[in-house]
Order: structure tokens, then sequence, then C-alpha cells
């Protein structure tokens, strides 16, 4: 075994847990989850059938992952934040064959209490603020916040709010990197 697992959390088989993956108190892998290497999964963590994690995903205390929704490579889950897979649910009516997928692109941050409706893809670097509710699709590096979400701005890779100029371009506080804003989509400037 390549990976930490505390000893209250339970992990059905078949799944994959790549290497430098810690599993912490109370989480349940459920069979047919593939997770990355170096990832993170908090305390009462839920990874429901068939999900998939990239590599160094991290998620944080009381996050339930369900069946439908794809990781990529660096994203960040913050605490109760929620997904759904079912548009309509009710008890009573078994919607499994309608569960929407939902792709959370690589390096998106996704804030405490937020909650991300199925079907919808969240872009590369995107930010979603503490306590939003997405519904539709995010656009990469955006900043959205609020019920339902509106974007209010863009993020830089290190999650800095980016300032445009008369030219459309902006730097990353932290980093330096440069970014380009083109009809209502945002790029980083390779050097």
């Amino acid at each position: 075994m390549n990976y930490f697992s505390h000893e209250t959390a339970i992990i059905d088989e078949p799944c994959s847990i790549g290497i430098g993956t810690k599993i912490w108190h109370f989480t349940h892998i459920m069979s047919g989850c593939v997770i990355g290497d170096n990832c993170s999964l908090g305390q009462n963590v839920v990874v429901s059938p068939e999900v998939i994690l990239g590599n160094n995903v991290k998620i944080q205390n009381n996050v339930s992952i369900y069946t439908g929704v794809i990781c990529e490579d660096d994203v960040f889950l913050g605490p109760s934040m929620v997904f759904t897979n079912v548009i309509n649910p009710r008890s009573a009516i078994n919607r499994k064959s309608e569960y929407k997928k939902t792709l959370v692109k690589r390096g998106a941050t996704i804030g405490a209490n937020a909650t991300i409706i199925c079907g919808n893809t969240i872009g590369e670097y995107a930010f979603i603020g503490a306590g939003a509710v997405v519904t539709k699709d995010v656009a990469s590096y955006a900043l959205v916040v609020g019920n339902p979400s509106k974007q209010t701005g863009w993020v830089s890779e290190y999650g800095h709010k980016l300032k445009f100029d008369g030219n459309g371009y902006a730097f990353c506080k932290e980093s330096g990197d440069k970014y380009q804003l083109i009809t209502d989509a945002v790029k980083k400037v390779v050097k």
C-alpha cells in the first residue's frame, strides 16, 4: 500500500488509489473510484462509485463527491462544499440512469459551503467563492460568487484577482505571470 489510510476510513474494492495519497478519519471510498497521486481527503469525506480524482486534489472535511463528478489535477474542494448529480431528485423515483456529469478542470478552487449543480463544467483555475451556488458553466480563470453565482472578475493561477489595463493585460501580484483578456476569456501569456 503506497498511500495512507486512517484506521477509521472505509475503502471498498475495487478502486485505485495513487501513491502518496492521504485518506483521513471516517472517510468512505466506494468501489470503482480512481484517485490520483498525492491527494488529501479530509475527515468525513465520501467518494461515490466511479468518481475520478486527478493528482494533487485536496478535499477538505465533510465533502461528498457523487457519481458523475470528475476532478482534474490540482483541484481544491473547500469544507462542506456540495456536488449534486440529479437535476430533480425524488425519494420514491429511481433516477440513477439520469446522473449528469460534472467536470472540475485543472487548478480550480471551490470554496467552503459552495454548491455545484450537476451537468456543469468549472473551467481551469476558476475560483468559486464560499457559499456560491453554481447553476451554469464557469469560464477558466473566472471568479464567481453568490446565489445564483455571478462572475465578478478574473483570477490568476495563484488565486489573486486580476486587474486588466486598457490593453487587456494583467499581472499576478504573487507570481508576476502575465494574463490577457480577449472577448470574455482570459489566457495566460506564455513567455
